[in-house]
C-alpha cells in the first residue's frame, strides 16, 4: 500500500518538482552517507520519478505536435 501512495504522491508533483527531488536522490546516493536500504528505497523513488518526467514530456510533445499541425493545416498561416 505504500508503494501506491508513493506513486500517488509522485504523480501531484510537477515536471520542476519532481527533477528538483531526483536532483536530491541523486546526490545522496552518491555521498553513500545514508544506509543500503535507505539507497534502494532512493533509487526506487528516483526511479519511479524519471518515469514521472518521462511521461510528462511526452504529453507537452504531444500538445506541441498537435499545436504544430493546426498551424499548418490553417491556411491563414500561411500567407
Amino acid at each position: 500500500m505504500a508503494k501506491k501512495n508513493t506513486q500517488n504522491d509522485i504523480s501531484k508533483l510537477s515536471f520542476e518538482q519532481a527533477i528538483k527531488e531526483l536532483i536530491k536522490i541523486v546526490g545522496d546516493i552518491e555521498e553513500g552517507d545514508i544506509a543500503l536500504a535507505d539507497s534502494l528505497k532512493q533509487y526506487e523513488r528516483g526511479m519511479a520519478l524519471i518515469k514521472h518526467c518521462r511521461t510528462i514530456l511526452q504529453q507537452a510533445e504531444k500538445r506541441i505536435e498537435k499545436i504544430t499541425e493546426q498551424k499548418t493545416d490553417d491556411p491563414a498561416s500561411s500567407r
